[in-house]
This record gives structure tokens, C-alpha cells and sequence, in this order.
């Protein structure tokens, strides 16, 4: 199987439900793009709506490989004190995956965080390959969902690049990167990690294509 994922855009413990009411409104409108410092111009660095990478591999070997996709969102921030990962109830994500080639999504996985009565976070998965019914659980907690499980939470970003280096090549015209020099390094995301069996993501297909969008919903 060939893995790509186009466009950007072991942490795990005991299980506890959280109820979550959640609808799915998918207003029209138009899709905006961005990279990782970057985001659209109604959009602010650290929102809840901006996306900073998506991540997919794969784990295991045939026939109980797994496919690994992170979603990571709302970031680079300087860690503090207390930080938790940053939720809006009023975000929709969407996973979307083409396993025939045609750049159309076979697959779309839908994910919105919400609360419960006491306040807490919990996180909901639609759609997820390898599950029977929506996943619902706590964030910060380790969801085993069939064959495969979800977990969400403050996680330290992957993302490397020199941003100072990329500042002097274009002051300078001279290829200034060096290769020590991390700019992300010690920043926040928060992250949806998502794990999910190979054949069921792949269906009959021999490659996986992947993008993911953020919608804001109206408010419930």
C-alpha cells in the first residue's frame, strides 16, 4: 500500500464516558488554505479552527496494520502552567480520505468536542474506519472503539523548521537554514489522534490520500 497525505491541514489511560449532544450542520461556503504559520484571514493563530498538520503512517505489520492519522490544530503556543488543550464545541473537523485515486473522499471522519453537564471536555468521532457506531469519550483518555481507539489532547508540536533561516534566505537570497535550529521546538498543539485498521481504511483500493478541513458551526 502507497501512503500520502495531501494538505495540512503513548498517550493513553483509562476509559470514562462522557455524554456529549452534538449535531452535524455542515454550512456552505468557501475553502480557505494555509500553512502552519499562516492561518485564514478570519482565523487567529491558536484558534481552535486552525490547523497546523495532519500526520499519517502506518504501524504493525499484515493483516493487523494500523493506520495512524493526527490531526494537530491550534498552535505553535509557548507552554504554561495548567495549559490543557484548547476545545470548541463549535468546530467541525473533517478527516477525508480517497482510496481509489480520484482525489474524492471515500471516507470522511467527522470529530467535534463538547461538553458535559460538569463542565468537562469529551470528544466525538464519527464515522471512524473500524467502529460500528460513533466513539464518544473524555479527552486526555485512551477510547477503544472496536478495533480501533481515538485519544485527544495538549501535545507537544512535531513540526520542525527554522523560521529565523527562512527570514534570512528571503532578506538575503542566500540559503540561510540550519539544521539545529528548531522554531517549534518546546511550542503546543492540541491534537486528535485516530487509529484505525489498514484494510478498513483502504477498502479495495491500494493507496490512501488524505486531507483535513475545519468548519465553524452555528451555535447550538
Amino acid at each position: 500500500m502507497q501512503l500520502r497525505t495531501i494538505f495540512r491541514r503513548s498517550l493513553w489511560g483509562a476509559v470514562a464516558a462522557i455524554p456529549l449532544t452534538v449535531a452535524l450542520l455542515l454550512p456552505a461556503g468557501p475553502g480557505q488554505a494555509a500553512d502552519h504559520l499562516d492561518p485564514p484571514g478570519d482565523v487567529i493563530l491558536g484558534d481552535a479552527a486552525d490547523i497546523t498538520d495532519l500526520y499519517m503512517w502506518t504501524k504493525g505489520t499484515e493483516p493487523n496494520q494500523m493506520l495512524v492519522a493526527v490531526l494537530n490544530f491550534a498552535g505553535p503556543l509557548d507552554p504554561k502552567e495548567g495549559q490543557t488543550g484548547t476545545y470548541d464545541a463549535n468546530v467541525l473537523y473533517g478527516i477525508h480520505i480517497d482510496n481509489t485515486g480520484d482525489n474524492k473522499p471515500n471516507i470522511e471522519i467527522w470529530v467535534r468536542f463538547g461538553q458535559n453537564a460538569k463542565g468537562e471536555w469529551g470528544i466525538q468521532v464519527i464515522n471512524l474506519p473500524g467502529t460500528a457506531a460513533p466513539v464518544i469519550g473524555p479527552v486526555e483518555t485512551k477510547i477503544d472503539a472496536g478495533t480501533s481507539r481515538v485519544w485527544a489532547g495538549l501535545a507537544d508540536d512535531a513540526f520542525f523548521f527554522d523560521f529565523q533561516g527562512f527570514q534570512d534566505t528571503l532578506a538575503t537570497g542566500k540559503v540561510s537554514f540550519d539544521p539545529t535550529r528548531d522554531f517549534f521546538a518546546k511550542k503546543n498543539v492540541t491534537s486528535i489522534v485516530l487509529e484505525m485498521p489498514v484494510p478498513a481504511a483502504l477498502g479495495a483500493g491500494t493507496q490512501i490520500s488524505a486531507w483535513a478541513t475545519t468548519r465553524r458551526l452555528a451555535e447550538d
